[in-house]
């Protein structure tokens, strides 16, 4: 009896061992299946997650390719010396500001489209370009008296002033007229500098400099060549090669007076066809020593002729490009600059008081108006 209760007691005991077993597996199954689920939960979210990844990648390349094919790479003009449009300017920075909140992509957009209306309001603002080159008669005043904002004003232009006081037209002797030994900032290194020739490193330092980063000189209507009085006082620089007597100097063309705005008047040419050329002579001038009047443009003659000749040579060039592109102003006769207006017109019997300024740069711009806007 005792063996029988023993042994049903092993059974139940054994019965309850499975039982716990049993449980204790499902429980098992239970937390796989749970752990399972919430892999699988996970997983799919990951994947959810690289796919809208990915779709916002491909999203912004596509932007990026469009804004790239939509646009096109403007060069900003630099500002000539005399600025104008400023409200302009301003307004223009303005947009550029507002925009800075957007995504990069589009602020580079926005940039452009900025750019582009910038210089399609520069284009219309200014009815024409001018480039001067010339010597300090044009880059002494630099503020609205001087004779490039004058020019600017009269003409409705927009003026790029390269002018460089002490400059000639001509190489000195000993300078190079070789273009890898180039130094001078004559006007023939001036032209061989618009037309990428030489290093623009000879200029710095210049407002020349700036003018040939930035300026479009394809875009120009009139060059002004603007040179002599500096050739005159260097007492180096001959005005012609070629004497009166049929002789002729040795030296190169290039180191005279006539012979360098010849080479510069047919340089620009080829490289600006559609541009025109005014070549203005040089001006009435008095010469001092200290205080001590020494003459006049038509009495001091260092070697090569007074400045009259000089003048007189400018009017030769002229008239040998007449029929190509090319017209003249005789300041040194028609400026109104003479023995008479001397006290008024000049400071210091070359240099031009405000009035004298004002006097020259006017003419120079009738002179333009006329030609751009020819009478019906």
């Amino acid at each position: 009896m005792e063996s029988r209760k023993s042994s049903g007691r092993r059974r139940h005991n054994n019965n309850n061992l499975l039982l716990v077993i049993l449980i204790g597996f499902c429980i098992l199954a239970l937390i796989e299946i749970l752990y399972g689920q919430a892999q699988m939960k996970v997983e799919k979210e990951r994947l959810a997650l690289a796919e809208e990844n990915n779709q916002t990648v491909q999203e912004l390349k596509e932007e990026w390719n469009q804004i790239k094919e939509g646009t096109s790479v403007v060069t900003q003009e630099g500002e000539p010396e005399q600025s104008v449009g400023g409200k302009e300017e301003s307004e223009e920075q303005t947009k550029v500001v507002e925009q800075s909140d957007k995504s990069e992509g589009e602020g580079d957009q926005a940039k452009e489209e900025d750019n582009q209306a910038k210089e399609d309001e520069d284009d219309g603002d200014y009815n024409m370009q001018i480039v001067i080159l010339g010597d300090s008669i044009m880059d002494h005043d630099r503020t609205e008296s001087g004779p490039a904002a004058i020019i600017a004003q009269s003409c409705g232009a927009r003026v790029y002033n390269m002018a460089m006081g002490g400059t000639t037209a001509a190489l000195l002797p000993g300078e190079s007229a070789e273009r890898e030994k180039w130094e001078s900032r004559c006007l023939l290194g001036v032209v061989q500098a618009i037309q990428g020739n030489i290093s623009y490193d000879i200029f710095d330092g210049f407002p020349a400099k700036d003018v040939l980063e930035n300026c479009d000189f394809d875009k120009t209507d009139y060059f002004i060549l603007e040179y002599g009085v500096n050739d005159f006082l260097s007492r180096q620089i001959p005005q012609s090669k070629y004497l009166e007597d049929g002789g002729t100097l040795n030296v190169g063309l290039s180191y005279t007076y006539t012979g360098a705005l010849e080479d510069a008047v047919t340089s620009l040419q080829a490289s600006f066809p559609n541009a025109k050329i005014l070549i203005v002579a040089p001006h009435y001038c008095q010469i001092f020593s200290g205080k001590t009047f020494m003459g006049d443009a038509y009495s001091v003659d260092y070697g090569y002729g007074p400045l009259i000749s000089f003048a007189r040579g400018a009017g030769y060039v002229y008239e040998q490009h007449k029929e190509e592109n090319v017209i003249f102003y005789n300041a040194f006769e028609l400026s109104g600059i003479n023995a008479e207006t001397a006290d008024d017109y000049l400071e210091d019997g070359v240099h031009m008081t405000p009035l004298g300024s004002r006097v020259y740069a006017e003419a120079i711009a009738r002179v333009i108006n006329k030609d751009f806007y020819p009478e019906e």
